[in-house]
């Protein structure tokens, strides 16, 4: 009995060390499931000709419990090395293009810079992000000795929006509850399917999809010195795009960059994933930039390796991809408000918005499929009428469209008007959703803000507090506009990561309009413009 016991164990033993040994020659030694810490780069040949290149990170798995929800990580598989760069081929918003020139026509290049075209074909299309990186991040728990978002980007109550002599309205409607009924397409029985679009024409240009002709721009001896007039220089940020486990951009995350403790630039990320932080936006342009300076805080978590900033020496966007797959995607809401010179030389423009309001938020809404709250507000200058007067947020377009439709031009009588005001109360006076997908804000005028110290540190707090909250600032430039305003526009677009629009002489409707110092360029109709970059931001 003994000795049949012994042959059965022998037997056994046997069985495990040949299981065993097939193991090892079928599966490996079990290292293909480890990662490392290293930094991978995959360079990729799209099909125009530009090169792709993608720093991934990896980090090891630990065997722990799951991570609380929103805490931000990178995937740790191997998948991700091989597939980012398709990620970055299929990104919203930043569709791939060709080489963009500087001067002439497309096809006529020149030494000078392209100050615009009437009726040009389309161009060489947007720039694209070239390069990307995944980050991981340390636990919410790192302790760093830095102020709140809130407190570290404070209004200040010396606002010059406080004087005296400020008469504000406010026209409160619609249903603010963030659940509140979703937008009601076909509302007036269609009655705006079938209808012709305005006549007014406009074109587009992007300085954050070519930033390489926005940094030769900002050189360029014409134009150098409009950085220190308006005292914004956008010259050097931190590009981050965070991603849920899919690759799929995740919209309105907070993303903070600090500067050692300090807190350098809050943003929110687009519906795209997108968040856009400068560096020293306000301050001397001379100042040394290393990224080695530089901290990211994505939905309250630490980025843990090195960031790459993009500088005006650079002539595409580094882009930091940050993967979370915590992080919940906020419901298909959008707030869009339209902010209105009704100085008396806007006649025009404001007569398209009475035209054309309805029409244009019934397509976005309808072809974006998102549910949208519109608001308006309308601004003169000190000593007129009413210096503001806004519409709040409302499901209702037909209540917007009704309280525009009572708006007239008059007023103004100096050339700049009151924008730092018209800014500061489309903060405070409407009432902006603050978990909606997109937030966008059209800026309508003809003419710049005053320029005094009071006015431009006004207008530097608004930009920072828009770009805080996620709202994009979309400037539209009617006729009348100088180069002044042109950069001073520019300059809040690209602070919020929005976009330039500006009229055209196509329409021969009103004034001439000043020609864009802008490259090659697509000629549309305004409504069709403003439906397209509505849906472009809100889907």
């Amino acid at each position: 009995m003994k000795n049949i016991k012994y042959k059965l164990f022998v037997l056994i033993a046997v069985i495990a060390v040949t299981g065993t040994l097939l193991g090892v020659l079928f599966c490996g030694d079990g290292d293909h499931e480890k990662t490392t810490d290293d930094e991978a780069t995959s360079v990729d040949e799209s099909d125009d000709g530009r090169t792709e290149v993608a720093s991934v990170y990896t980090v090891k798995k630990e065997e722990s419990p799951k991570p609380e929800v929103g805490t931000a990580k990178m995937l740790a598989d191997a998948k991700f090395a091989a597939d980012i760069d398709k990620m970055l081929k299929n990104v919203s918003g930043f569709p791939s293009a060709g080489k963009t020139v500087l001067g002439g026509r497309r096809g006529k290049p020149s030494g000078a810079f392209n100050s615009g075209a009437g009726s040009g074909g389309i161009g060489d299309g947007l720039a694209g992000l070239l390069g990307g990186r995944a980050l991981a991040v340390r636990s919410s728990k790192a302790k760093v000795g830095v102020a709140s978002r809130s407190i570290e980007i404070s209004r200040d109550e010396s606002s010059p929006r406080k004087s005296k002599t400020r008469v504000s309205e406010r026209y409160a409607s619609g249903d603010d509850d963030d659940d509140g009924p979703a937008y009601r397409r076909g509302r007036k029985g269609g009655k705006y399917n079938g209808r012709k679009s305005g006549l007014l024409t406009a074109g587009e240009w992007n300085d954050l999809d070519h930033w390489g002709f926005w940094a030769d721009l900002i050189d360029d001896e014409n134009y150098s010195g409009k950085t220190e007039y308006w005292e914004f220089y956008p010259e050097n940020l931190v590009v981050v795009k965070v991603v849920d486990g899919n690759n799929v951009g995740i919209a309105n995350v907070p993303v903070d960059l600090f500067n050692s403790n300090s807190l350098e630039f809050a943003a929110k990320t687009d519906n795209a994933g997108y968040a856009y932080c400068w560096i020293n936006l306000y301050g001397d342009s001379n100042r040394k930039v290393r990224a080695k300076d530089f901290s990211l805080k994505v939905d309250g978590d630490w980025v843990k390796n090195s960031i790459r900033l993009t500088t005006r020496q650079d002539k595409k966007l580094n882009v930091n991809v940050v993967v979370d797959d915590g992080i919940r995607h906020p419901k298909a809401k959008a707030d869009v408000a339209f902010i209105v010179d009704a100085t008396g030389s806007m006649s025009d423009e404001i007569k398209f918005l009475k035209s054309d309001l309805s029409y244009i938020i019934d397509h976005a809404s309808s072809e974006s499929k998102v549910a949208l709250r519109t608001a308006a507000l309308f601004y003169r200058d000190e000593g007129d009428a009413y210096l503001t007067r806004a519409n709040d947020f409302t499901w209702d377009a037909s209540d917007t469209q009704e309280f525009v439709s009572r708006q007239d031009a008059d007023g103004g009588g100096d050339y700049a008007e009151a924008v730092h005001s018209a800014l500061e109360a489309a903060l405070e006076d409407l009432s902006w959703n603050e978990s909606a997908r997109s937030r966008i804000a059209f800026l309508i005028l003809d003419a710049p803000a005053h320029h005094n110290s009071n006015v431009i540190e006004s207008l530097q707090r608004s930009i920072r507090l828009y770009a805080m909250e996620g709202i994009k600032l979309i400037p539209v430039a009617a006729s009348g506009i100088d180069k002044d305003t042109e950069f001073m526009l520019r300059f809040f677009d690209l602070a919020t990561g929005g976009t330039y629009v500006f009229l055209t002489d196509d329409s021969g409707i009103g004034n001439s309009h000043i020609k864009a110092s802008v490259g090659d360029h697509k000629v549309e109709s305004l409504t069709d413009l403003m439906v397209r970059l509505i849906k472009k931001y809100v889907k």
